[in-house]
């Protein structure tokens, strides 16, 4: 341990021991801030369903997770119940509910608001982190860390002071850019070097919890959208058709994530000699795509309750085939990522939603939305077909358990990882 003040800083730190540290009650009243962000970015989404409207909306995800998971990084490592990095956490929450209420106008009036509110939350959190750490081990890595996220600030606060949309676009993007980037890269740093990922250690278990209790968030945002659009409406056969279908879709997503692979993860990076390496993977950058596709989901959810009978545009179609495809893929990666296979039945599912989009012209808002909820829980109940098959097959002592592969699906957890061992 670096000489300095060892002990103050072991004090704002999480135990290390077995890898099974728990998230905190304050975690999780930390986290409603960011259930008002998923909110904001599916109704700004709603409202302006074009194709720059979906762009803006994906830079403004892609913002709102980052700050999100940094926060996630910072309290894998520090205390959340010690009063110091509590008050710190008070403070991103205030920050982030702001930037949460200036989503809907971060590329008008609000921008200036917006990016003021993220870069505090970005520079703010990890100041903090910089001056607890400076003499601790985990030091230079929190300052390479900062030296980026300053770079990525100037571009957020510069794009906001410009009145061109296009201008303000085009900086942020860069911003988000160079974020994204600096971790696959070791936050490489001028006089400072780059860190590695076994540098990262983190608590796998933590990690892989945090990540499952966001995705639950969105889910809870897509139940929350349609229970309100239910609420607003007198129902008919048509409305309750719908409320019917977007309920069964949040289910099936929600099995095809927890049933089984969310566990098995968890227990995965928890056991994996570099946490880091599968914490930036397979849940720093993977998990956005299965939360971007809940979010676009629950945007579906709204229109076809809204109007079952509409005429199937080519925004809805986006949005009613192109959530679930984005939830399906990115669950895709992830067992890639987690267990170094992809799954057919997932591949399947991807194209049974492509061929819907293709064909959406000739349905009603209704039929589409069924659909499309129909291959979503073809594919969870495959899952649950499948690794009941599995667990069926008796094992006998001495001899290696030799899992039969249901045909359409590849190896899930007896796969070999996906990160070549050591030395390969």
């Amino acid at each position: 341990m670096p000489a300095g003040r060892p002990s103050r800083v072991d004090a704002l730190l999480r135990p290390r021991g077995d890898g099974t540290a728990r998230v905190t009650f304050f975690e999780l009243f930390f986290d409603l801030v960011f259930v008002f962000a998923v909110t904001q970015l599916s109704h700004r989404l709603l409202e302006h369903l074009t194709a720059r409207g979906a762009a803006e909306t994906l830079l403004l995800l892609l913002a709102v997770w980052w700050a999100w998971m940094y926060t996630c990084w910072t309290t894998n490592w520090f205390d959340p119940d010690h009063p110091v990095v509590r008050l710190m956490l008070v403070g991103v929450m205030i920050a982030g509910l702001f930037m949460a209420a200036m989503l809907p106008g971060a590329f008008g009036s609000g921008g200036v608001w917006f990016a003021a509110a993220y870069v505090v939350i970005q520079v703010g959190r990890t100041v903090f982190v910089v001056a607890t750490t400076w003499a601790h081990e985990l030091g230079r890595n929190f300052q390479r860390v900062l030296f980026w996220q300053a770079v990525s600030a100037v571009l957020w606060i510069g794009g906001a002071l410009v009145d061109a949309a296009d201008v303000r676009a085009g900086l942020w993007l860069l911003a988000v850019a160079l974020e994204y980037l600096a971790p696959w890269h070791g936050y490489t740093t001028p006089l400072l070097g780059r860190s590695s990922t076994a540098d990262w250690t983190i608590d796998g278990g933590h990690m892989a919890e945090r990540c499952q209790l966001f995705v639950i968030i969105a889910l809870g945002e897509s139940v929350l959208v349609t229970g309100a659009t239910l609420g607003g409406r007198t129902p008919g056969a048509g409305v309750a058709a719908g409320f019917v279908s977007a309920f069964a879709g949040a289910v099936a997503l929600w099995w095809i994530y927890f049933d089984h692979t969310a566990e098995k993860a968890a227990e995965r990076i928890a056991e994996s000699p570099d946490p880091g390496r599968l914490g930036r993977s397979a849940y720093t950058f993977i998990h956005i795509v299965m939360v971007a596709g809940i979010i676009v989901g629950a945007v579906a959810d709204e229109m076809v309750m809204a109007h079952p009978g509409g005429h199937v545009t080519a925004g809805f179609a986006a949005v009613a085939t192109g959530g679930p495809a984005l939830f399906v893929f990115g669950h895709a990666l992830f067992k890639r990522a987690v267990f170094g296979d992809f799954t057919r039945a997932r591949l399947t599912a991807l194209v049974a939603l492509a061929g819907l989009a293709a064909i959406s012209f000739a349905m009603d808002r209704l039929t589409l939305h069924i659909c499309t909820t129909v291959v979503v829980a073809a594919l969870a109940l495959w899952d649950v077909r499948a690794y009941r098959l599995r667990d069926r097959v008796p094992s006998v002592p001495g001899v290696p358990a030799m899992r039969p592969v249901p045909l359409g699906e590849a190896a899930a957890d007896g796969a070999e990882p996906a990160e070549p061992p050591p030395g390969r």
